[in-house]
């Protein structure tokens, strides 16, 4: 019997615009996501019987085929059904440290170190593009969840182009424990609000995107410039998110009247928002006082950084 445990780390976004729709009923977004310390851990042991087995330390983590960690696996046993055959079924336990359902892709970065776990377990020897395009089955967030550090995410999200990766900028992250958006529903919602804007030839669709990868954030990101990434932040779905959530649109406004936080904004389409810092020091300093701004035992905070990697293997036996 073999396992793997692996470190599977949460992300944020620092740029998400909605360029238009896309003929598969998605949007097509240009992103550049980052990955940051805050981390699930995830241990994969193989297991005689020919079955997949999830456990989770968190109560509201399904451990059946809806949780994406299970179809995670079921991909690799429909895709290798030899080696399934040879190595037999997998347990897999997650060990839940990003907050659920937080615009944080804690279910994709699950996923993603499911798909690296089996490969090493199964002895596959996936290139980091296979398991990308293995990941790309699964939702728009696993193949950066694989990849990691800094890219430009194009597409629905699964086209990335990587970017000089960011390290230690510090990061505090706020989010109401019992506070969930749908990700759905706000997508959606734009579509309804802002979609006569959106670009529908797909020539000045690629050029929209094109023109991201050229722009100011990407320089600043390039340049490792703290305050001018900051300055650039930018995310669409806070025009139908902040609107209808007070509460997010408070965390903001609060990180907002700190001193020393650099930028501020929701993740992703919510509900975790997250500033931007230059030391530690600043960041836990700010993460008290938000506590005292707002006394609400629902709000969970985290003071963690900007890392360079993806999914990566803490111990074997």
């Amino acid at each position: 019997m073999h396992s793997y445990s692996l470190i599977a780390p949460a992300k944020i976004n620092l740029y998400l615009e909605i360029i238009g729709d896309r003929p598969d009923g998605y949007h097509e977004l240009a992103m550049i996501l980052q990955s940051i310390g805050l981390a699930d851990q995830i241990d994969l042991h193989s297991i005689s019987t020919d079955s997949i087995r999830v456990y989770c330390n968190h109560p509201q983590v399904p451990t059946d085929k809806s949780n994406l960690a299970y179809r995670a696996a079921e991909l690799m046993v429909r895709q290798f059904p030899q080696a399934f055959a040879k190595y037999g079924g997998v347990e897999i336990t997650i060990n839940k440290q990003i907050p659920v359902a937080a615009g944080l892709a804690g279910g994709s970065t699950n996923a993603a170190a499911v798909l690296i776990g089996i490969d090493l377990l199964w002895k596959l020897g996936l290139t980091q593009s296979e398991l990308e395009e293995l990941a790309g089955t699964l939702g728009s967030d696993v193949p950066f969840c694989v990849a990691g550090g800094t890219a430009i995410a194009t597409g629905r999200g699964e086209q990335l182009s990587p970017l000089p990766s960011l390290n230690s900028i510090y990061i505090v992250l706020a989010k109401y424990r019992s506070l969930e958006v749908s990700t759905a529903w706000a997508y959606k919602t734009y579509r309804e609000q802002f979609g006569d804007s959106y670009i529908k030839d797909s020539d000045k669709l690629i050029a929209r995107a094109n023109a991201v990868r050229s722009g100011a954030i990407v320089k600043a990101v390039q340049d490792k410039d703290a305050r001018e990434i900051a300055r650039k932040l930018h995310n669409d779905l806070e025009r139908v998110v902040l609107p209808d959530y007070p509460q997010v649109l408070q965390l903001r406004e609060v990180f907002a009247n700190q001193e020393g936080v650099l930028g501020t904004m929701m993740s992703g389409s919510g509900p975790t928002v997250f500033a931007l810092f230059e030391s530690q020091q600043q960041a836990e300093q700010v993460k008290l006082q938000v506590k005292q701004a707002i006394l609400d035992q629902d709000l969970e905070l985290f003071v963690t950084r900007t890392i360079t990697h993806g999914i990566q293997v803490a111990s074997s036996t």
